[in-house]
């Protein structure tokens, strides 16, 4: 007997979102995970905010909440909260009940700018690695290095002098009393001629993101406005152990190397892979210095390499030559299903936070997977 197409409500629900989440859901193993990294967080999230005055939007929720929407490539806050409002998955895996209220997706940044000045992206992703469990994948002496270009936020007719004024709009020129009366409103974007103008960063800058610069990743490529993000991975399972980013420039990626060198803990010898843009021999004396073997591509186009056969005669560095190209998969991964090919976010601190909390949601896809076979 054919069923009646009856559309009914009831009146009540008494099945929650706990319920209706299947028990081998991936993202169960991965909630389970960020709750005992927040956990840890708990003293720090205690200092950001004031112990009096309106509740706002709970630190732990507003986290979960962004890693979904690297988890499923949301490409914007609006429409993560559009979909947060019906997705009973979401409600569940942020810790919403399913007649909770959805946040104002204006209040929803403003909280998220709290988490900024806390820097609690990097923290996040310490306590992720600080958890036992975690920290017996992890390698203490062998580690990757390399960096990416990630499209600023900043289109090109952006790019202009830093000595231009707006008076000299060609709209607001005239004199007298005309030059006294406010820009007209332009009705459409202006065109702008580029040909024959040499630009640069020392004498340009963005007026949308003036943290950008323009940078072109090879020869006979076009140049672009850009940010220039930073990974160091442990080449036991491919781990992201730290995350930076940095204005693009030729020697950023050696710099930022250096620096997340810097914060890495332990004083005992390791070794660092990475790609033929490192071969120089400024920072190969530099990873001496502090005690780590270079494992550094040669590049030996036109030129002397840095590493000599004292390195590459060990069966080590063949091993790290091969394992370091899977940091190129942390990129893959944050570009295509992260939503980093072109920021969302305007200036260096808020694209450098979400770099790190990508990076970071990148180790909890992995995680579970590997926790499983350990």
């Amino acid at each position: 007997m054919r069923g009646s197409d009856i559309q009914t409500e009831g009146l009540f629900s008494y099945v929650s979102c706990e319920a209706r989440v299947p028990a081998n859901h991936p993202l169960r193993a991965i909630r389970a995970i960020v709750d005992e990294a927040l956990d840890v967080l708990s003293l720090d999230f205690d200092a950001m905010y004031s112990a009096i005055g309106r509740p706002s939007i709970p630190p732990e929720k507003l986290l979960r909440a962004l890693l979904l929407q690297a988890f499923y490539t949301i490409r914007s806050e609006r429409q993560l909260m559009e979909q947060m409002d019906y997705n009973l998955l979401f409600r569940w895996f942020v810790g919403l009940s399913m007649d909770a209220p959805i946040w104002d997706v204006t209040v929803f940044t403003k909280n998220r700018e709290r988490l900024l000045a806390g820097n609690i992206a990097a923290k996040f992703l310490a306590a992720l690695l600080g958890q036992p469990r975690v920290k017996a994948l992890l390698s203490d002496e062998h580690f990757s290095v390399d960096g990416t270009l990630i499209e600023a936020w900043a289109s090109m007719k952006s790019f202009k002098p830093t000595d231009e004024t707006d008076g000299d709009d060609d709209d607001n020129n005239g004199t007298g009393a005309d030059a006294k009366k406010p820009a007209k409103a332009m009705a459409r974007n202006p065109e702008r001629d580029f040909h024959g103008q040499k630009r640069s960063n020392a004498t340009h800058a963005s007026t949308t993101d003036p943290d950008a610069r323009l940078y072109k990743k090879a020869r006979g490529q076009a140049a672009k406005l850009c940010h220039m993000g930073h990974v160091t991975m442990e080449n036991r399972n491919g781990l992201v152990v730290d995350a930076t980013l940095t204005h693009a420039s030729g020697t950023a990626e050696r710099e930022a190397a250096l620096d997340m060198l810097s914060r890495m803990e332990g004083r005992h010898r390791i070794t660092l892979a990475a790609d033929k843009a490192y071969d120089t021999a400024d920072f190969v004396a530099a990873l001496r210095d502090i005690r780590i073997t270079p494992h550094v591509a040669q590049n030996t186009a036109n030129r002397r390499s840095a590493i000599d056969g004292r390195t590459t005669r060990h069966p080590g560095y063949g091993i790290s030559q091969r394992i370091r190209k899977r940091i190129e998969e942390v990129f893959g991964w944050a570009k295509t299903t992260g939503g980093l090919r072109k920021t969302r976010h305007r200036g260096k601190d808020r694209v450098g936070w979400m770099f790190t909390l990508t990076a970071t949601a990148y180790n909890l896809v992995r995680l579970p997977k590997l926790l499983a076979t350990a």
